[in-house]
């Protein structure tokens, strides 16, 4: 069938190149072709073919002429096995380049790209045809002196870049084989020649304390310090509240409220109270963020910074923050005790969780206690009698806090928001920056109360202003591809579940409806982690289309203006509103700034995540590196064509390689995600608890290898213990 379109594509491609073609629409090709009538759909087929290929395209008359390929431009993403991607903005779908047309590529490149195939339902091909600019400029790797030899090489930490860079003894800056350093890119190489660069910059010897974590921090280019006009001005920042900064401000100070974070958190920029109504039938829930923008005014040195760096990054062994500690940790920390500023969203909510009242206001507050998650865990779960009498005076606000958490999450559950629960990693380092401990996050009472609380303002605080209709910016997250939702339908039914898919529409309440058929059986990790990939990406926009995951028509970041730009433009805007200062002037400088300001954000926060995502693999790498020969029970979280992937207990995954299971041969069934031995029957499914041995931790890819030590208890089914 393939041949035969193929040939037909050919024929017809031929035909309109010819000298005496008119451009002529479909149904006059059909005619002068003689193609039946019930055969014109396959050459409309063939038709809109060639126009995804850029050899024809369609005139505003509908007439179909030859034309130059289309080019397109976007980013490229190589692969480490030599292909890449190239993403093109606006599109949902990547363009996938094989190894031979690269046409000399880097990672993170701007590219121009001509289409080569677009096969119906799967994923279109190019070739990259012009290099627009450079995304890479500078590398972080290993330097490699050749024996007896005066230059050596740069060997890429980033597994994305393919070559080592030629580096001549001139341009060492006096490294020494084993450092880790950063080279400048000179030239881009060719076929037949290494990339050329100089080291600008020496981070250490490989061995060294803190280079592993500097190095990623250096790949991602993470601004690490602050510039000193922006340190100057943060020295200016007063330690107190002055009387004049709370002159106007609703004075809540006598309000009984808490901070609840984690024990080793010191920006505090978000604090909780709650009370009954006075009919005792509803709550007052109180969120109060910290008023970041009373200390940074827009376009100072400490604004632009903070536009620029859009987060702060939360690394294994150190925060790189979005703003100087003397904000931060300071006065912009809401520390219990003292005066702080704060803008509040003030919400009436009655029984069954619905916001009947809000006011979102300036105000000055006191925070009574700051509490940890651990803390209030023991007060609200295992009723601990020494801490609930510690805090005695909190505990019936705690106590009502579940409750109106729990009516919350409920109400969310039902509309059809989605909860991904997958466990996250907590790294216990010591002094040298060693993993001494890897556990899965604690996700208790408290932390889910906080997280029900923020959800309700972020979403209260969006619908205000989207009905104000002023410029704002929103937090999206849009409805899944419709290919990749077909997909994942299409894929579970091999598991005996399913999905419906509306006209066209897919509702978050089906995602969910999955995720709860799926709990507690071997498929949920697989199913669950699919059905996230096939998610779209939230991101910032200053246009209001709803948040698919929350099942939410508004939804924003309102809540951490100390770590993230957004939520601090957010504030801005807020307070200009508030203060009557939201006249047309102000209207038209906000629809400026703001498409780039949520286009720069959502980037940073990427590239965030990227970099917090890449120490957690470095730092389980080296954990299971310092334990080689030991065996632990996992799970089988994922099967493939080149092995077994197993998870511990403590979120490590691993693959146990099919060239290292020498027992027998095994083959690999996709669609039912097994693998069994040709000769013992022995078969390996999702869900299987298996024992694997440690064999191997690879720093620099960040991978851990495993092998299979014995079937574990209980799951002798599956082969002998």
């Amino acid at each position: 069938m393939d041949e035969t379109f193929e040939k037909r594509k050919k024929i017809i491609y031929d035909f309109m190149c010819d000298d005496m073609y008119v451009p002529m629409k479909l149904k006059e090709l059909a005619v002068l072709l003689q193609v039946p009538k019930d055969q014109r759909g396959e050459l409309k087929e063939v038709m809109d073919s060639l126009e995804a290929e850029g050899k024809i395209y369609l005139s505003k008359k509908g007439k179909y002429l030859k034309g130059e390929a289309r080019r397109l431009t976007g980013v490229y993403q190589a692969h480490q096995r030599g292909f890449g991607f190239v993403m093109i903005e606006g599109e949902k779908e990547d363009i996938f380049i094989p190894e031979e047309e690269t046409n000399g590529a880097f990672q993170g490149d701007t590219v121009e790209v001509t289409l080569t195939a677009s096969p119906a339902g799967k994923r279109r091909e190019g070739k990259i045809v012009r290099i627009v600019s450079r995304g890479t400029t500078r590398v972080v790797g290993r330097y490699q002196v050749r024996k007896n030899k005066d230059y050596g090489f740069v060997l890429p930490d980033n597994q994305r870049i393919l070559q080592d860079i030629f580096v001549p003894a001139e341009r060492a800056k006096g490294a020494v084989d084993g450092h880790k350093v950063v080279v400048e890119l000179i030239s881009y190489g060719g076929q037949r020649e290494k990339p050329e660069g100089r080291i600008v910059e020496i981070l250490g010897h490989v061995n060294d304390p803190g280079v592993d974590i500097l190095s990623i921090v250096r790949d991602y280019d993470l601004p690490a310090e602050f510039p000193e006009r922006v340190m100057n001005q943060a020295e200016r920042v007063p330690e107190f509240v002055s009387e004049a900064d709370m002159a106007g401000r609703k004075d809540i100070r006598n309000w009984q409220m808490v901070t609840i974070d984690g024990e080793d958190a010191k920006d505090l920029d978000d604090a909780v109270s709650i009370t009954r109504t006075e009919d005792g039938e509803g709550y007052v829930l109180g969120v109060h963020i910290a008023d970041v923008t009373n200390y940074v005014q827009e376009r100072s040195a400490l604004d632009r910074e903070a536009l620029h760096r859009g987060t702060s990054v939360y690394l294994a062994d150190r925060v790189i923050p979005m703003l100087p500690h003397k904000l931060s940790n300071g006065i912009c920390s809401l520390n219990a005790g003292v005066d702080r500023l704060a803008l509040s969203c003030i919400m009436t909510v009655d029984k069954k969780g619905v916001v009947v009242d809000h006011q979102i206001c300036e105000t000055v507050i006191r925070v009574d206690e700051r509490m940890s998650y651990t803390s209030v865990r023991k007060i609200l779960e295992d009723h601990d009698e020494e801490e609930r009498h510690r805090y005695e005076g909190l505990v019936p606000m705690f106590e009502l806090m579940e409750e109106l958490a729990g009516i919350l999450r409920n109400r969310r559950h039902q509309r059809g928001s989605i909860d991904f629960d997958f466990p996250e990693s907590k790294l216990v380092l010591d002094e040298n920056g060693t993993p001494v401990e890897i556990k899965a996050y604690d996700r208790n009472v408290a932390t889910k109360i906080i997280e029900d609380f923020m959800l309700l303002a972020n979403e209260t605080v969006a619908e205000e202003y989207y009905w104000q209709e002023l410029p704002f910016v929103y937090r999206v997250h849009e409805a899944p591809d419709e290919d990749k939702i077909r997909k994942l339908a299409a894929f579970i039914n091999n598991f005996g579940y399913s999905m419906h898919i509306g006209v066209n529409e897919l509702r978050p309440k089906e995602i969910q409806k999955l995720l709860g058929k799926i709990e507690g059986t071997p498929y949920e990790t697989l199913i669950s982690r699919l059905a996230l990939r096939s998610m779209s990406r939230a991101r910032y926009t200053p246009e209001n289309t709803g948040h698919f995951g929350l099942a939410a028509q508004y939804y924003t970041h309102f809540t951490s203006p100390i770590r993230r730009y957004p939520d601090l433009q957010i504030h801005r805007i807020i307070k200009d509103n508030l203060r009557g200062r939201m006249n047309e002037a102000k209207i038209e400088h906000y629809q400026n700034i703001l498409p780039e300001v949520t286009k720069q954000a959502s980037e940073s926060e990427r590239r965030a995540e990227e970099a917090e995502r890449e120490t957690i693999k470095l730092k389980k790498a080296e954990y299971m590196s310092q334990r080689i020969g030991q065996v632990y029970e996992g799970v089988i979280s994922g099967i493939t064509a080149w092995g077994i992937y197993v998870e511990l207990p403590n979120t490590v995954e691993g693959l146990v390689h099919v060239t290292n299971m020498y027992d027998d041969h095994y083959d690999y069934y996709e669609d039912r995600y097994e693998m069994v031995g040709a000769h013992t029957g022995k078969t390996y499914k999702l869900g299987q608890s298996v024992c694997v041995r440690v064999t191997g931790a690879d720093l620099l890819t960040r991978t851990v290898d495993f092998e299979i030590a014995f079937i574990a208890k209980g799951d002798t089914e599956y082969g002998e213990e």
